[in-house]
Parts: C-alpha cells; sequence; structure tokens
C-alpha cells in the first residue's frame, strides 16, 4: 500500500492557484450548495469535503471546486483481460496534469466495515471520489475522461440538478453493488455529471467491459469475448469505435504491446509491462494499478515517472 505524511499547509497554495482561475460565476453558483452542503451532497462525501475544507483552511465552496475539477481531467489508459485459463487482470495508467504535486499526494486507501476490508482504491489527498477500485472477490472498476464540451458549465448544471459526480458513482458501487452484474448496472444507469468510460472486470471468464456513458446513461456497452479472440479490451479517452487522433494513439500502442504479450502470458507482471510501453506511459501518467478481484491481495500501485 502506499502511504503518505501529509504537509496541508504545502499543499494548500497549489490549490489556491487552481480556485483562483475558476470563473467568477462558477463560485457563484457553487455557494448555495455550499452553505447547505449535507442537503445536497450526501454522506459520506459531504463530511468529508468538510473535513478536508478544515485542514485545509479553505471554505466549503472552495473544497466542492477542488473536488469538481478532478472529475474532468483523467486522460488514462484502462485495460481488461482474460487469460487462456480465464483469469480476469484489470489495470490502468492514470494520466494528469500538475505532476510533480500529485505524485506527491497519490495513496492507496481502505474502507473497512466490520473489521474487514469492504473495498479499496488509489485517490488524492483531499480528493473523496475515486477513479480505481476494487471490491474484493466482487469486481474492480477505472474509470477515463469522455471530454464532451465546456465542462464547468455541463457540471454544475448536472450537479445541480442533483447527478452524482462520475468518482462519486465509482465509490458508491464498489460500497453496495453484490457483483460484476450489479456494478455494471449501477455504472450504466446511475445519472452523472459529465460524460465518462466505466471499465469493470468481474471474477469470472467474460467478465469484463467498457461502459461509455453519457449523462442520462449508456451510449455503447463493449464486453469482453474471449471465444471470438477479443481476449481484451483498451479504453484511452476516445470512443471504441472511433479514431483516436494521431498526436494521442495511445490505443495502438496498448493493442500492439497485448498482442505481442498473448493471453497465455498475461498476467499481473505482463500487464504492468504493457502499462509501461511509450505513450501509454507518458509524461503525465501519476501512477499505474493492476488488479484482480479473484486475487484482491494482489492491488498494486506505483507512482510513475517517465525516465
Amino acid at each position: 500500500m502506499l502511504g503518505v505524511v501529509v504537509d496541508f499547509a504545502s499543499i494548500k497554495p497549489q490549490y489556491s492557484g487552481f480556485i483562483d482561475s475558476v470563473p467568477k460565476w462558477v463560485h457563484a453558483a457553487i455557494r448555495p450548495i455550499a452553505e447547505e452542503l449535507e442537503s445536497f451532497i450526501p454522506q459520506p462525501f459531504a463530511g468529508e469535503i468538510l473535513g478536508m475544507c478544515k485542514a485545509l483552511g479553505i471554505s466549503a465552496g472552495d473544497g466542492i471546486l477542488i473536488n469538481l475539477a478532478y472529475e474532468f481531467s483523467a486522460f488514462c489508459t484502462s485495460i481488461v483481460a482474460q487469460d487462456s485459463k480465464g483469469n480476469i487482470y484489470h489495470g490502468r495508467n492514470m494520466d494528469y496534469g500538475f505532476g510533480d504535486i500529485l505524485r506527491k499526494i497519490t495513496i492507496d486507501v481502505q474502507f473497512m466495515q466490520n473489521g474487514q476490508v469492504a473495498y479499496k482504491g488509489t485517490t488524492f489527498v483531499g480528493y473523496v471520489g475515486l477513479w480505481t477500485g476494487q471490491s474484493p472477490h466482487k469486481f474492480t472498476i477505472s474509470g477515463d475522461e469522455r471530454a464532451k464540451g465546456g465542462w464547468w458549465e455541463n457540471a454544475i448544471a448536472a450537479f445541480l440538478s442533483r447527478n452524482v459526480p462520475v468518482s462519486w458513482l465509482i465509490r458508491d458501487t464498489l460500497s453496495k453493488a453484490a457483483d460484476f452484474q450489479a456494478a455494471v448496472l449501477k455504472l450504466a444507469a446511475t445519472p452523472i455529471i459529465a460524460d465518462v468510460y466505466y471499465i469493470v472486470a468481474g471474477t469470472s471468464p467474460k467478465e469484463g467491459v467498457v461502459i461509455t456513458r453519457n449523462r442520462r446513461g449508456p451510449a455503447d456497452i463493449w464486453p469482453l469475448e474471449p471465444t471470438a479472440g477479443a481476449w481484451f479490451r483498451v479504453e484511452t479517452n476516445y470512443d471504441h469505435w472511433t479514431t483516436p487522433p494521431p498526436f494521442d494513439d495511445r490505443r495502438t500502442a496498448a493493442i500492439k504491446a497485448l498482442n505481442a504479450t498473448g493471453w497465455e502470458n498475461i498476467n499481473f507482471e505482463t500487464l504492468f509491462q504493457v502499462l509501461s510501453v511509450r505513450l501509454v506511459l507518458n509524461n503525465y501518467t501519476i501512477y499505474t494499478t493492476v488488479m484482480s478481484a479473484a486475487a484482491p491481495d494482489k492491488y498494486m500501485t506505483r507512482i510513475r515517472t517517465l525516465e
């Protein structure tokens, strides 16, 4: 597990610079949410945001803005793969700007219930959502941004309509869904504040899927089909039925590496290697996680820098 000692005094100036860059109308739109935080935001998110704001010495409104900002910057690569014996593996690279800061505040977290690990994930200090997580012996989830339009206006409008932030839905699903199928249904159907790709992996053969989401529901559901040769799915930040732009073709690099590996040889180590090839691993990569819900103790996150 990753661990950090958090110096909130050193983190606050970085957040302050971001907060000052947000348009004034956004601050005004957030103000009524902040004034009645617990009526707009469910627990445990409301309490955690308030605790973070107290530690940083910022307002509740600014705390909400910080958390919403993370919802729209996850330029990532996610892979779900099945080996020749039917084992399911899930890996992801988390790509963000501000890498020098975020690498220092990346943490693995465990959520306990009745003395047991209910679920775990990887996140950033001060951020209450999860983009990467595992429910032991049930399923794993990662989320990748699906860029659509001006995010501030869309996000605030959807949030005021009580739609759920995309990373909060991951965490809620990890907490409540009973199995892979229940997780897929919840992630596909729940109204969210922005378009996103949800990548989900289970514990049994064929339990792997990429869900392309609109705010109101699924645009596409793309499952593994190993009997037809589709033993992996790669999702970056572009719809899988389109061609990624030449300046950001992480998809082709990942597919080439997976095909070279073969499904007889895919495992935790080789999946990590796939996520380490150039383009897939890049200057914006903050961390790499490899996981499998069937082997929860092997969940591994590593902070990355491009040599």
